[in-house]
């Protein structure tokens, strides 16, 4: 028994914010703390603030704008984070709003209702709380009939998400399987870091895994194989979780939000991807040549342009290796899922695509798939 993607959905929040937006509040922010800490500054016991600018970001990243679920709270100099206010147990979690969106869409493109969906996987960077699991929450929402967890690769959410369907399709446990990445990003950025306020945004991204024998011929991507690997690293960190509190020292602490140390992520991480997709390739008989598509993971867009072109031999086009992460941001896991939502509708049967994730952990994921 093969698994078949026959559909994938995408929620996009409302709400976007430019670099100029984004710049502009920032620098607000610098210019009152460094007044306000005039004194300090002068005696040389504190480092003055740098601005940011639009050429900084857009150089560094290849990113332009973002969606986000709350713009004017990450826009107030005084704030600097979504406004998101708690909601009563009694309604649905964002994350769960975003999910059903995500899946309906899905659903749709695949031609398939609730009641024929057997799992639901939420696989994601952040969760806002540990339990119940979002992903019960968004099955029952639905009106999905079957089983439903939680999963944690960080950026590689989605494709570890994916393989797990894959398994769960091919060894029987179910004919149908969600799997959705709700990402709030913004929540977890330190939008007063120079170095990292811009990275992020805000999306959900759903894909539905299917058995083949329930599945049209001519219909959706057959997954070929996929190829996991993690390796340790601090070198892209979030502290923050439930034991904060057994140490009031270091509440509000920068770690507690996204850290990285982004030029050894670009060095060490780069590679690893590029290797691990050719070997995975091997392993499947095949060679890069054969690809018609990567749709890679949008963190940034130079590692992207790295990795395809350590892959291909040659720089890549925009139709080898699309980019989204200049409208989108970085969006963690639903990034890759994104770039092959947006990007697959133009293949014809036979044709070859790489779906590839990678982040902290290290994590990288790799999803090879055959249009039917």
């Amino acid at each position: 028994m093969t698994a078949i993607i026959t559909g994938t959905g995408l929620y996009t929040p409302p709400a976007s914010i430019s670099n100029e937006e984004l710049v502009d509040a920032f620098n607000t922010y610098v210019e009152r703390f460094n007044q306000r800490h005039e004194a300090e500054i002068a005696r040389g016991e504190l480092e003055p603030l740098q601005p940011s600018s639009v050429e900084f970001i857009e150089k560094a990243s290849g990113i332009k704008s973002r969606h986000v679920m709350d713009k004017e709270g990450i826009l107030d100099p005084d704030r600097m984070c979504p406004n998101l206010p708690d909601r009563s147990n009694d309604e649905p979690s964002i994350q769960c709003e975003m999910s059903v969106a995500a899946c309906r869409e899905a659903l749709e493109q695949a031609g398939r209702k609730a009641e024929d969906v057997d799992a639901v996987i939420v696989a994601c960077s952040n969760l806002q709380r540990a339990y119940p699991a979002i992903a019960i929450e968004v099955q029952e929402a639905l009106g999905i009939d079957g089983f439903a967890y939680d999963m944690n690769v960080a950026c590689s959410s989605a494709t570890f998400g994916i393989q797990a369907a894959a398994n769960a399709i091919e060894n029987g446990t179910a004919r149908s399987v969600l799997v959705v990445n709700p990402e709030i990003c913004s929540g977890h950025l330190n939008f007063r870091d120079r170095d990292s306020h811009f990275i992020f945004g805000d999306a959900c991204t759903a894909v539905l895994v299917e058995r083949s024998d329930e599945v049209a011929p001519d219909q959706g991507f057959e997954i070929l194989g996929t190829r996991l690997k993690t390796k340790f690293s601090n070198n892209i960190r979030n502290n923050f979780g439930f034991l904060n509190r057994g140490d009031e020292s270091g509440i509000g602490k920068p770690d507690k939000l996204f850290v990285q140390q982004g030029r050894k992520v670009f060095k060490e991480v780069s590679p690893m991807v590029a290797d691990l997709i050719l070997a995975h390739l091997e392993s499947l008989s095949m060679s890069a040549d054969d690809l018609k598509r990567m749709w890679l993971h949008q963190a940034n867009l130079n590692m992207n342009q790295l990795i395809s072109r350590r892959v291909l031999g040659r720089e890549a086009t925009r139709e080898e290796a699309p980019v989204i992460l200049d409208e989108y941001a970085n969006t963690s896991s639903a990034g890759s899922i994104i770039a092959y939502h947006l990007n697959k509708d133009d293949f014809s049967s036979g044709d070859l695509g790489v779906i590839c994730s990678f982040g902290a952990g290290y994590s990288i994921g790799s999803v090879v798939v055959k249009k039917r």
